[in-house]
């Protein structure tokens, strides 16, 4: 097995298209034609974790954090990130990332968050806007299926649970070929009428080219007809945190110190108790604070993520309660959701934990 599979199955999951203009993911480190030894599952990548691949002999580490975040001037052992990425090189081990696209997907690092505190009736919290796009392309009859078909394949045509959507209506095309053409249908010079099917999909703006080439190869036209449009749909699957009712409502004090156990967090930094019951939760894995007015407008009695500033906390207003439990607190079971994705796909082959905890941050 090389790289380049565990790449595709994790990037399958959580395509890197989704990822946040700023963020750096996928294969950071290595060659995606290097064979893989064995996978090793952290939520950071430092020297021990480095370490303790070689120990394990993985050949290819998983993390959710970049290694490589910023542009990077040198590669020194003057510097942590120089020293790991030395290390890497010399000991032939690949690095790849999953961060901000993992975030974005509806069973992502918030879904995990979720599942812990057995949450129900989950819908994101932040919907992403903007990108979804609809193709509208021009087929004669007959082919209409097979053109369907091709773009279905490539990505095109989910909408939630459901795949192969699309909106279709006959009508009649014209056109006259040129001296310069081979048409399909038609004579050049005269003018041609044929019956056609109007077909229309959606599909996340990341998969157009996939989808586009796949209709080209499939359509039987010299020249294809087609147009894209952008909508401004919310897409409900996708998008940052999460939402979802306790099954059986809590005291807030009950509340929090399941919390505190559920993600071993050392201490909860939270606004003062509202003196009510527990039902509705939100929730955001890693830095979230950005979410409290999604939060607010959706009625959660509490909203838990992490990285929350002093003033930031005087935004709750009385109106719910935020629960800060720590960046790594909120992510660390992320490194359960790329041991599922893996072991899933490749059940025989070596994928294992890092049992490094990476935290940079204790508590006294």
């Amino acid at each position: 097995m090389k790289v380049k599979d565990v790449v595709a199955e994790i990037e399958r999951f959580a395509p890197p298209g989704l990822k946040a203009d700023y963020d750096n993911v996928g294969l950071l480190v290595g060659s995606a034609d290097d064979e893989v030894t064995g996978v090793l599952i952290s939520l950071d990548v430092t020297e021990e974790v480095v370490d303790e691949a070689i120990r394990e002999k993985c050949s290819l580490i998983v993390a959710h954090h970049p290694l490589i975040f910023s542009g990077l001037k040198n590669v020194t052992d003057k510097t942590e990130a120089g020293r790991v990425i030395i290390k890497l090189l010399r000991n032939g081990i690949s690095v790849f990332a999953g961060h901000t696209n993992v975030d974005s997907v509806f069973e992502g690092v918030s879904g995990k968050m979720a599942d812990k505190l057995g949450l129900v009736n989950r819908t994101v919290l932040s919907p992403v806007k903007g990108r979804l796009i609809k193709l509208v392309v021009f087929v004669p009859a007959k082919h209409a299926g097979s053109v369907r078909e091709a773009m279905f394949s490539a990505g095109a045509g989910v909408i939630g649970n459901y795949d192969s959507c699309s909106y279709n209506v006959e009508g009649e095309g014209t056109f006259r070929a040129g001296e310069n053409t081979n048409p399909f249908v038609g004579e050049k010079g005269k003018l041609h009428v044929e019956k056609e099917v109007r077909i229309e999909l959606v599909m996340p703006d990341y998969f157009k080219n996939a989808v586009i080439e796949a209709m080209l190869n499939a359509h039987p036209y010299e020249e294809v007809a087609y147009d894209i449009y952008r909508l401004e749909n919310e897409w409900p699957v996708s998008g940052y945190g999460m939402i979802g009712d306790l099954e059986n409502p809590m005291n807030e004090v009950d509340f929090l110190s399941f919390v505190k156990q559920t993600f071993n967090a050392g201490c909860i930094r939270h606004t003062a108790f509202l003196n009510k019951q527990i039902s509705k939760v939100a929730l955001c894995g890693g830095s979230g604070s950005d979410l409290l007015e999604n939060a607010l407008s959706k009625g959660a009695d509490v909203f838990i993520t992490a990285d929350f500033k002093y003033h930031q906390f005087f935004d709750a207003g009385n109106n719910i309660l935020i629960a800060d439990i720590g960046h790594f607190e909120s992510e660390q079971f992320t490194k359960e959701l790329f041991f599922e994705i893996l072991t899933k796909k490749f059940s025989n082959f070596a994928v294992r934990l890092s049992k490094v905890n990476t935290n940079p941050i204790k508590y006294f």
